[in-house]
């Protein structure tokens, strides 16, 4: 039963990514249609859902800011229409990413935005040229801005002590807030921990069932990024948490559809995503202003905890499911940095005056000893 209905909410996730990708599609020019198809045994549908955007963004530009495009209509518009983009004309679509409005908001990028935005495009022109329908793949001349490696934002032990603490005792939240804090602490206490305690994503909490945990083997199963299942490991405090927390959530009844849902909204219904950002949020921005705390940080705090009492950078990327474990590395090149350092002063090929002289001293009086012991002896 648990199963089905697991299913059935994959079913329906996918569902509305189907849909939000064909109204995506019908905001782009026809021809469009062609390259989604194309890619789509190679890619999974989040990926596609984000290409779209990014080609939104790409479409909206060009009949903006480029003169051959400005008098053009979206839907007008052909493949043909791509061997009028210049090199300059991506150029500046590079500086325009930097800050853009639509629909009222304003949206900025900075290197790693705009590079993935580039690749989107990669990914779009170089369909068109591999088919045929272009003759030249203008993109390929573009080169990929350079992303400069960010230090790691987490959360240092004293942080992570004060954060579920705040957790617990409500004091940093606002009276409003108090009042529904009585009803979801127990819940939230369990959110923060299985994120500090197992690093796992944000959409693989959210996608977590009650049948799903394994209390006897202290585990649970997890649908990683692609779809692929994945047992995660658990210590005392994540299964204290979450026992604690599903002695609370057995006894509420939930909406049709989310019987089985581990982590409940207000509503009675499947936490979303949204929700548990703005979950974490709440109590970070309180505990630990300085640092903007995101679930993302909450599992890098994770990785690096497990990667200073391990090591281990295989062992930190299998369990955070990066596929590549040059990702892992990457991200946690600081800390391997600070143990390299560590580990070339734990060596000492020449012990120092101080401890020669110490070393001979000791090495004086034994000898001394032995000599008073053996003219007693004799």
């Amino acid at each position: 039963m648990a199963d089905q209905q697991k299913k059935k909410a994959q079913q329906s996730l996918r569902r509305r990514q189907i849909e939000k990708l064909r109204k995506l599609m019908l905001s782009l020019p026809p021809f469009c249609f062609d390259y989604f198809i194309g890619i789509e045994s190679t890619t999974t549908l989040l990926t596609r859902i984000n290409y779209a955007y990014d080609l939104r963004v790409f479409f909206d530009y060009l009949l903006k800011d480029i003169p051959y495009f400005q008098d053009k209509d979206m839907q007008a518009l052909t493949v043909k229409d791509l061997e009028a983009i210049t090199l300059a004309d991506l150029e500046m679509y590079l500086d325009y990413l930097n800050y853009y409005e639509k629909d009222e908001h304003e949206h900025e990028n900075q290197e790693r935005g705009k590079a993935r935005k580039l690749a989107s495009l990669r990914s779009f022109f170089k369909y068109y040229y591999r088919t045929q329908q272009i003759s030249s793949n203008i993109v390929s001349l573009m080169v990929t801005p350079k992303i400069r490696d960010k230090a790691i934002i987490r959360l240092e032990p004293d942080e992570v002590a004060r954060l579920l603490d705040s957790v617990e005792t409500g004091t940093v939240l606002t009276d409003k807030q108090k009042q529904y804090h009585r009803y979801t602490k127990v819940r939230d206490v369990a959110i923060l921990t299985v994120f500090l305690g197992t690093g796992i994503r944000i959409s693989e909490c959210t996608g977590l069932n009650i049948s799903d945990i394994d209390f006897h083997n202290r585990c649970f199963k997890i649908i990683r990024k692609g779809g692929k299942e994945a047992i995660i490991y658990f210590g005392d405090e994540v299964n204290d948490a979450l026992t604690h927390y599903l002695a609370q959530r057995r006894e509420i009844t939930t909406l049709p559809g989310h019987e089985d849902a581990l982590f409940l909204s207000i509503q009675k219904r499947r936490m979303s995503n949204r929700s548990i950002q703005e979950l974490v949020k709440k109590y970070a921005s309180a505990s630990t202003p300085l640092k903007k705390i995101t679930p993302h940080k909450l599992r890098s705090t994770y990785g690096t905890s497990l990667y200073r009492e391990t090591g281990d950078i295989y062992l930190v990327a299998d369990v955070l499911g990066h596929s590549d474990v040059n990702t892992t590395r990457r991200h946690y090149a600081a800390i391997a940095e600070d143990q390299r350092r560590s580990a070339a002063r734990a060596v000492v090929l020449r012990q120092s005056a101080h401890e020669q002289d110490g070393g001979s001293k000791m090495e004086l009086d034994h000898n001394q000893d032995n000599s008073n012991k053996k003219k007693g002896e004799d």
